[in-house]
């Protein structure tokens, strides 16, 4: 009885051990906690969330290549004047003149040294003109002389010319109601004394061909006989 009581003993001091070694390995290992969803049990699982797909285009503008055909510029409107003063010059040197090879090329000349000089009321040159005052200081330089005077004398003392005569060089255009006067160039355009460019050439198309009022040419002696 007595070794059946301690046989009793010894097995109850083991297990009490084997029990004890197991809780502090049980208390050393990690615990895994599973985590709680917020979603109701009783809702269907949330569909998976993907991101939406962009694309993105690696070209800003479209690639300009030598297939494409270049159609060149064409002026939407064709010039009926001559807008350049060297060049209308040369073209009524060829042209009849109204006073005379001489004289005619003296004009030429002295439009062609005023040209760019400011306007200003009432001046006649040499550093700026008005409008008979430029046409003025030119006929004197040419030889042709009268006397300073207003477009409106001008006008008075003068021959109208009609026809392919009123584009002969040299002849004498009136505007604005006899208060404007310049040099026929020829058919195109004419020379003048402008309030904003100075001494100029200017197509009589457009902005002037509704403010001419005739064409007329001063009947004075002069050197040589009318060249045709």
């Amino acid at each position: 009885m007595k070794f059946n009581s301690l046989v009793r003993i010894a097995l109850s001091v083991l297990c009490l051990g084997v029990f004890a070694s197991a809780t502090v390995v049980a208390q050393d290992r990690p615990r895994v906690v599973k985590p709680v969803s917020s979603r109701p049990i009783n809702q269907p699982p949330a569909p998976p969330q993907t991101q939406p797909v962009v694309t993105r285009s690696t070209s800003q503008r479209p690639v300009l290549t030598s297939d494409v055909n270049v159609v060149p510029a064409v002026p939407l409107v064709k010039k009926t004047g001559e807008s350049s003063p060297v060049k209308a010059m040369n073209k009524a040197a060829a042209r009849r003149t109204v006073y005379g090879g001489s004289a005619s090329s003296l004009i030429l000349q002295g439009i062609n040294s005023r040209l760019g000089i400011p306007y200003r009321y009432g001046s006649q040159g040499p550093y700026t003109y008005d409008c008979s005052g430029f046409v003025w200081s030119v006929f004197r330089d040419s030889g042709i002389e009268f006397e300073r005077t207003s477009a409106r004398s001008l006008w008075a003392m003068s021959t109208p010319v009609t026809g392919d005569d009123r584009y002969v060089f040299g002849t004498l255009v009136f505007l604005n109601k006899l208060g404007h006067i310049g040099i026929v160039a020829d058919e195109n355009g004419f020379y003048h004394a402008s309030r904003s460019k100075g001494i100029t050439y200017s197509p009589f198309k457009g902005y002037w061909e509704k403010r001419i009022d005739g064409f007329r040419r001063l009947d004075l002696p002069v050197a040589d006989t009318l060249a045709k």
